[in-house]
């Protein structure tokens, strides 16, 4: 130890100690990351949708890198753009409607000719055939929102009136339009034909699993922040009480954190949401915050009765301090340690939690993705010739985020002990 470091506060060590454990390290990096994903969420996300719902019913089950082409499909509803503060939190509705095609479209005379993925429908050993579908050019690259034949006092099959040169239509903004066929051809090679790669694959109705993923990260990660505000509020005010006070309110709180150990999760989850007659994903948030908050309870009862008995409290006693000022700032900032150390145990529990209770549908809601959701949906779908995809991600996810918060856990323990074998 130099000179200049003796008079560096407790903190100062425990970082440098923290820093030395490499796993340690490499796993707060991993939960930043996925920290980054889980705010950025619908910003990064290749299905940018509510809850990632958008699919493609012809392509389902496709393995990781799968590549199909596209046509993008203007919708004729008028679709508001979100703020980007909307956006990130409920995401943003496409304004296409987009269709899996085989090859390259045509376009012939104001129509566009393609083929629909998959292209060949077999109907014998021998004979195949193509369906080959077409749709207007000007409907497919522009919203039609009403007729302008009936605007312009004509009586036509069509909501837009074609030219030699030139098509009409009606905007968004209700105004008639006339654009160049030239222009519209350019318009549509540009913005209404694309390729798509899924590059974790899709699951049974189409939908992008990486996005799924990313937003699967939000949940776990909220249910694990929002869980561990609950139980530490809980926990730290009944610990302190019970084990700064002892007597009957010692007793009277041991008895309340035997109770609330004995309930399974599980059964807490239906009794709240019986309670609260709701189905929404906080009433997950709560009864997971409400069964880790014994731990917490303990490890600070059993901090504060060791703590309690130092000279430095009795002093502070002596001064006439209030209870209060001694438990919040003298009794509290010196048992951090074990309450990181058991805030990073807790984090991944929730974690788990969390998954178990969405794989049994007791989760968020059904068309919102989670990780024990997504493991629950593609265990229907695994065969013996594949789809293991839509199960080994979901897991990997699960496994290394849990892993990287016991090794912050651990970390943590050891840095807050200099006698750690680990230090030594």
């Amino acid at each position: 130890m130099t000179t200049y470091e003796i008079h560096k506060s407790p903190t100062h060590f425990v970082k440098k100690r923290f820093k030395k454990n490499t796993l340690a390290v490499i796993s707060v990096a991993y939960v930043f990351l996925m920290t980054c994903l889980a705010i950025l969420g619908y910003l990064i996300m290749p299905d940018g949708s509510n809850f990632a719902n958008d699919g493609l019913l012809e392509v389902p089950r496709k393995g990781p890198f799968f590549t199909v082409d596209v046509i993008r499909e203007r919708k004729n509803i008028h679709v508001p753009t979100p703020t980007i503060l909307d956006k990130l939190i409920n995401g943003e509705e496409s304004k296409y409607h987009e269709i899996p095609i085989v090859g390259t479209p045509t376009i012939e005379k104001d129509s566009v000719f393609f083929i629909l993925y998959p292209g060949l429908e077999k109907r014998s050993l021998r004979t195949t055939r193509r369906l080959k579908l077409s749709l207007p050019l000007i409907s497919v690259v522009k919203p039609i929102y009403a007729s302008p034949s009936e605007i312009l006092g004509k009586n036509l099959a069509h909501n837009f009136i074609v030219r030699p040169k030139s098509i009409t239509y009606l905007d968004e903004n209700q105004i008639i339009r006339t654009i160049d066929k030239d222009k519209l051809e350019d318009e549509f090679w540009d913005k209404c034909v694309e390729t798509r790669t899924f590059i974790l694959g899709t699951d049974k109705i189409g939908r992008d699993v990486l996005s799924r993923l990313i937003f699967g990260t939000r949940v776990s990660l909220t249910i694990g922040f929002i869980s561990l505000i609950i139980s530490l509020s809980i926990g730290i005010l009944m610990g302190s009480l019970s084990g700064y006070f002892g007597g009957y309110i010692d007793k009277l709180a041991l008895w309340l954190m035997t109770i609330t150990w004995s309930i399974p999760a599980i059964m807490l989850v239906v009794a709240v949401r019986l309670a609260l007659q709701s189905e929404g994903i906080w009433v997950t948030f709560v009864a997971v915050g409400l069964t880790m908050w014994v731990e917490v309870a303990r490890v600070v009862r059993g901090q504060i009765l060791s703590i309690k008995q130092k000279d430095y409290i009795e002093a502070t006693k002596a001064l006439g301090f209030s209870n209060y000022r001694i438990i919040i700032h003298h009794i509290l900032p010196n048992i951090l340690g074990p309450l990181a150390v058991i805030c990073a145990s807790n984090f991944a529990s929730a974690i788990l939690i969390e998954a178990g209770l969405s794989f049994l549908g007791l989760g968020g809601p059904p068309s919102m993705p989670s990780w024990g959701t997504m493991i629950k949906d593609g265990l229907t779908e695994l065969t013996p010739t594949g789809h293991w995809h839509l199960i080994i991600f979901p897991c990997l996810a699960i496994s290394l985020t849990v892993l990287a918060f016991n090794l912050i856990g651990n970390g943590l323990r050891d840095a807050y002990d200099p006698h750690s074998k680990t230090n030594n």
